[in-house]
């Protein structure tokens, strides 16, 4: 019989309270630790063996066992022990039990001691995930509270009921300035078990945290009366919102903005400033796209191919540029929103179009190509740095009249759509570059 140093035991008891731990399963992590020492302790002594140890929950004493099974006729010493020594020992004994023998502990006490405390470290580490990720595993989605801790250089680690979280910084906002200690919403995206950094993973550009801001600041959709069908974000800048009625009576944006903006202002702050739209869903998907581009008023929607999901927006003149929107971003979202391809054309384009199909006018007369082989594809590339642009694309861009930065600073988006190759996402991207490059 040995005991373990009382401060010890002590330390294991306050562990498994602090860490919100099952006592048990510190006192069966530092039993394994001791059954450890045993094992290096006797095989130090030319004594081999399977060894098992037990605590006493009170007393904090330990007591080591040798296994051995009873058999017929021993082949392993060690391991084994004959069934008329076994019934010596113990008269019911029987071939195949498994007999505990108690091994002298004398020497054990201070070696087992510290090797439970390098294992116990380990066991309540791993017993604390565990425990973080049970509790945390359910509240996926959830909008919480949390305190700023530190800062690290690629995150922002806050703590979440005692437990720390991890908002990295591609998660934050771009207006976010934090002050440790100070109180923020985030939404729980996930908790990984096997992570070295801390487990749970805390966000603020999900756009499930502007889906509870609503929740919490609009009692129509607390009740269900109001529902959202959809959120689409571009976190710190815009993001649009699709709210349907229940109730024929409630009017859904106007629930959701409030009175004089009350309740879409307060989500505002909490976000930065990030602008938002409250879209009216619609189960008619022309309908739907037209709200979705708000503020801009379609004139019509021409939809598409349904498998393609392509659409056709037609808007004023002057609508056309707050339809597409800064760098693309208003259509960009309605199409996210929507699930549709939206393709934006002015009224005049359309007008145009028909006139030229119609044979009533001539098509207007096109830039003179520059031969490909006079403009080097490298004078676009070295120029602008593009994701998607490659030497293929600069040289039909620069076959249709668009060589390098200077010839793109007026062109329109739909004019750069007509060159082939060219796609919605590329065509905003290339239009930004130039802007930057000319220092807008």
């Amino acid at each position: 019989m040995a005991t373990v140093a009382t401060t010890f035991f002590d330390s294991v008891k306050m562990i498994a309270v602090e860490k919100g731990i099952n006592e048990e399963d510190v006192f069966a992590a530092v039993e394994e630790a001791l059954a450890k020492a045993a094992d290096k302790y006797f095989n130090a002594q030319d004594f081999y063996g399977n060894f098992q140890a037990q605590m006493d929950r009170e007393t904090g004493e330990f007591h080591v066992y040798a296994l051995k099974q009873v058999v017929a006729e021993v082949e392993e010493e060690d391991l084994e022990i004959s069934l008329v020594e076994a019934q010596q020992l113990n008269p019911d004994a029987a071939e195949g039990d498994t007999l505990w023998l108690p091994q002298d502990t004398s020497q054990l006490g201070r070696i087992a001691a510290q090797a439970a405390k390098q294992v116990l470290v380990q066991k309540v580490r791993e017993a604390e995930r565990e425990r973080i990720f049970t509790e945390f595993a359910n509240r996926i989605g959830e909008v919480v509270v949390a305190e700023v801790k530190r800062f690290e250089k690629s995150a922002i680690i806050l703590e979440i009921d005692r437990v720390e979280a991890m908002l990295r910084r591609n998660e934050a906002l771009r207006g976010d300035r934090f002050d440790k200690g100070q109180r923020i919403k985030v939404v729980i995206v996930s908790v990984d078990r096997s992570a070295k950094d801390p487990q749970v993973q805390v966000s603020r550009t999900d756009p499930r945290l502007l889906i509870k801001l609503f929740e919490n600041e609009v009692p129509e959709i607390h009740d269900g009366t109001v529902v959202i069908r959809n959120c689409v974000r571009e976190a710190g800048d815009r993001a649009k919102v699709a709210v349907h009625s229940l109730d024929p009576d409630v009017d859904p944006v106007g629930a959701c903005v409030g009175l004089k903006g009350s309740r879409v202002q307060a989500i505002i702050r909490e976000l930065k400033n990030e602008k938002i739209d409250i879209v009216r869903y619609s189960d008619d998907a022309a309908q739907f796209i037209a709200n979705a581009l708000n503020p801009a008023k379609a004139i019509r929607v021409n939809l598409g191919d349904p498998e393609t999901r392509r659409v056709e927006v037609v808007v004023d003149d002057e609508q056309l540029s707050i339809a597409i929107g800064k760098r693309g971003q208003n259509v960009r979202l309605a199409a996210k929103l929507t699930g549709w391809n939206i393709d934006v054309r002015s009224e005049t384009d359309k007008r145009r179009e028909a006139e030229v199909a119609m044979g009533l006018v001539l098509p207007a007369a096109s830039p003179e190509p520059t031969p490909i082989e006079e403009v080097p594809a490298s004078t676009l590339l070295d120029t602008l740095q593009v994701e998607g642009l490659d030497a293929v694309l600069a040289d039909r861009l620069a076959h249709a009249g668009y060589p390098d930065a200077k010839s793109l600073y007026t062109v329109t988006a739909e004019q750069l759509m007509q060159v082939e190759g060219m796609d919605q996402d590329l065509v905003f991207r290339l239009i930004d570059a130039v802007q930057a490059h000319f220092g807008e």
